[in-house]
């Protein structure tokens, strides 16, 4: 169930970075889930390091790195796709 449940956040967590990345992104759906879901590890450990992984309520700044990880990576991985294909 847990590997279902990385596939969702993966998808939610790399939807939410490709619409942060400015500009069309043409990478395809499997890419943009397992970016979300190396987003999301990088993110919880850099929540970790700092010391937000786990607060009160929403934890919005663990969200925030895991998304922000996400994007980065998205836009790394871009231009890097559209090359290989074009």
């Amino acid at each position: 169930m847990s590997f279902l449940w990385a596939i969702i956040a993966g998808l939610v967590i790399g939807l939410l970075a490709k619409l942060v990345v400015p500009g069309r992104q043409p990478i395809p759906l499997w890419l943009t889930i397992l970016l979300g879901i190396v987003g999301a590890l990088v993110g919880n450990a850099l929540a970790s390091a700092f010391g937000v992984r786990d607060t009160a309520g929403i934890d919005w700044i663990r969200h925030i790195f895991q998304i922000g990880v996400a994007a980065v990576l998205i836009a790394l991985v871009s231009p890097a796709w559209v090359r290989r294909r074009g």
